[in-house]
């Protein structure tokens, strides 16, 4: 059984955290959360297929131009070479699930303004 209290845990952005709740070299679901306020960079994927769905909290994903809110039991996919940024507008924490297939931590393209 795997849940937040045992799994591998990371810190990325400003005070963001994520959780690998299944990590192998087909598949990664992360549990995340961002802070009040954050944000993370512009990039998309090469191969890594996503899937974000919000468990508390408001999201927003910038997705080629344009932004979408998503709210509690809401999700939304994000396909292969599709330009993206997830972003906590809100002065609450929010946290998702992000399902990736193939992994895309070593899948990321920065995308320059």
């Amino acid at each position: 059984m795997i849940n937040k209290g045992n799994a591998e845990h990371y810190v990325w952005g400003a005070g963001c955290d994520g959780w690998h709740l299944v990590k192998n070299s087909e598949l990664s679901i992360i549990h995340e959360r961002m802070a009040a306020g954050t944000s993370e960079v512009q990039h998309f994927h090469r191969t890594s297929r996503q899937f974000f769905f919000v468990l508390s909290g408001i999201l927003t994903l910038e997705i080629n131009g344009k932004r979408e809110s998503l709210h509690a039991q809401q999700g939304i996919e994000v396909s292969p070479g599709t330009s993206h940024q997830v972003i906590n507008e809100t002065d609450m924490d929010v946290e998702f699930l992000v399902i990736s297939q193939p992994p895309s931590h070593e899948d990321r393209v920065l995308v320059l303004p």
